[in-house]
């Protein structure tokens, strides 16, 4: 069966090595036939949540600007997929923002069930990922429907492009396949 993805990619570079990986995830969600859709918030405006909770009375939040659109989408699909450079071993402060902008989706009928998240990092120890999938992990425990499906961590990549090399840019592809 056909799933609604929706990868939001939070590299501040349009060809980071984290976009790169959630581009070969969605390659792989779209050969399984699934419609996925690639948001990249690196040239969104999206201002910090303001902690009023309007949004817990009305669904919607009382700051206008890409986060709406962004959270529609995020309301409708059946996947989400989170990809983020690890910076200062959490998560980007881009994806943390928009992931507070989600605060309506909390009180809301929304349909995502499995949550993928994709991580890249100059350093190559398997804790760096930890503090920012952990982070997300608190986002995920409030959706009591939805879970964290996925994980991957492809450490050792600074430069833009040093991901090229690596085969975890396979193993997002699989992963993305297997939705």
């Amino acid at each position: 069966m056909s799933k609604k993805v929706l990868i939001i990619s939070s590299s501040p570079r349009i060809t980071g090595n984290s976009a790169r990986l959630a581009l070969s995830f969605a390659e792989g969600a779209k050969v399984a036939g699934n419609e996925v859709e690639f948001v990249s918030l690196h040239d969104k405006q999206i201002g910090f949540c303001k902690g009023c909770f309007a949004c817990q009375k009305t669904q919607r939040c009382v700051i206008h600007d890409d986060a709406d659109t962004i959270r529609e989408k995020m309301l409708t699909a059946d996947v989400l997929v989170f990809a983020t450079p690890i910076y200062y071993y959490e998560m980007s402060g881009q994806l943390k923002t928009m992931l507070d902008r989600g605060n309506p989706l909390f009180i809301a009928d929304y349909t995502f069930r499995d949550i993928y998240v994709l991580t890249t990092a100059a350093e190559d120890d398997e804790n760096v990922p930890k503090r920012a999938v952990s982070g997300i992990e608190g986002w995920i425990e409030c959706f009591e429907k939805a879970r964290l499906a996925g994980f991957l961590f492809c450490g050792g990549v600074t430069d833009v492009g040093d991901i090229e090399n690596s085969s975890k840019l396979n193993e997002a592809y699989e992963m993305g396949k297997g939705i």
